[in-house]
């Protein structure tokens, strides 16, 4: 089996999470930015990396590791949430190391950008941004997120239920 090292950064404003969807492949469902830790690259270099190149967007603020993600693709139903799209396999052990960062202010409310250079190949991916509040229906279902994006959630609304109980 493939091993594929990854990390993600899960971006928030408040209790709003910096979310992506892809409008060419809408079954695929929310996911935060992030992907594939390059050969030599340290997890938090690949969080940078790729949040800047999904996103568009630099952050200069403190990336903190707050969870780890060990998944084997290959044990997923082939359906819903986890139906990859034919020419983006997923096959193999994803391990990920998920970082939150916190923002004062939003740099945008919502935005389109592609990732021009996917790391399984292929074309540019199309990617809309937008924010959903963490203790939203939404983000309370973790059904919402591609590829088990939502189960670091409930790590998150710990860490944020200050904000939310003084709302």
């Amino acid at each position: 089996m493939r091993v594929y090292h990854k990390a993600y950064v899960y971006l928030t404003c408040g209790t709003d999470l910096l979310v992506f969807n892809e409008p060419d492949t809408p079954h695929l469902g929310l996911q935060v930015p992030g992907g594939t830790v390059d050969p030599g690259e340290s997890f938090l270099k690949g969080a940078m990396r790729e949040f800047a190149e999904e996103t568009g967007l630099t952050l200069d603020a403190a990336f903190d590791h707050f969870s780890d993600q060990d998944l084997p693709f290959e044990t997923f139903p082939k359906v819903g949430q986890f139906l990859a799209p034919p020419n983006r396999p997923l096959k193999g052990r994803h391990i990920r190391r998920n970082y939150h960062v916190t923002l004062s202010k939003r740099p945008k409310e919502k935005w389109e950008h592609f990732e021009m250079f996917p790391s399984s190949g292929g074309d540019p991916i199309r990617c809309h941004f937008f924010w959903i509040d963490l203790f939203g229906a939404e983000a309370m279902t973790e059904e919402t997120f591609f590829a088990a994006f939502g189960a670091p959630l409930s790590l998150l609304r710990k860490r944020l239920a200050p904000l939310q109980d003084a709302a």
